[in-house]
């Protein structure tokens, strides 16, 4: 993919906090994996929109089916497409708050319109961390661009402690394990 290649980005995986959101005794690596099989069964109905809007935008299908499994569980942390208490909407959970992304909401919760709309947003904060010369290979840059979907480009300032201001100081970290496993073992 023209982005970098997932499995070849380091990662540590979810942290204890996140973790606990499947009262998992474990974080890391294993967890991520964990609660991304844990979504696989719900992530199956999406697996062609997703393939059609990775192939379009050049980003592996396994990172978006990632994404997915963080933010809405595959939509099962949604109440009628929304999540984050009504501040973020859709499967990959695009921020529609003044404060936050201030996105308008495209498509469906859970259409490829919508899938398009998060994926482009992703695209930007990776072309907007490939600016910045701590982030110094194609792979350190698709990770410090995932940590900015989270929390935007401007909280992510060196790809040493690129989760420090991410949800649970892991998002980058936890997504790209999960989109390993997907890859791995998920067929994306």
């Amino acid at each position: 993919m023209g982005y970098g290649n997932i499995m070849k980005v380091q990662t540590t995986g979810a942290s204890w906090q996140t973790a606990q959101q499947d009262k998992l005794p474990y974080s890391g690596e294993r967890a991520s994996h964990t609660m991304a099989e844990t979504d696989a069964g719900r992530m199956e109905k999406y697996r062609s929109m997703i393939s059609t809007v990775g192939k379009k935008y050049g980003i592996a299908p396994a990172l978006i089916a990632a994404i997915i499994s963080r933010e809405s569980r595959a939509g099962n942390a949604l109440e009628g497409g929304w999540g984050d208490h009504g501040k973020a909407w859709g499967l990959m959970q695009v921020d529609i708050t003044p404060t936050g992304g201030n996105h308008t909401q495209r498509g469906g919760w859970d259409s490829e319109e919508h899938l398009c709309q998060a994926t482009e947003i992703l695209v930007y904060f990776i072309e907007r961390i490939r600016g910045k010369a701590s982030f110094r290979n194609a792979e350190e840059q698709l990770k410090g661009g995932i940590a900015a979907y989270n929390m935007g480009d401007g909280n992510v300032h060196t790809y040493d402690r690129v989760d420090e201001n991410t949800t649970g100081q892991d998002y980058s970290n936890d997504v790209v394990a999960r989109a390993q496993w997907y890859k791995n073992n998920g067929g994306f």
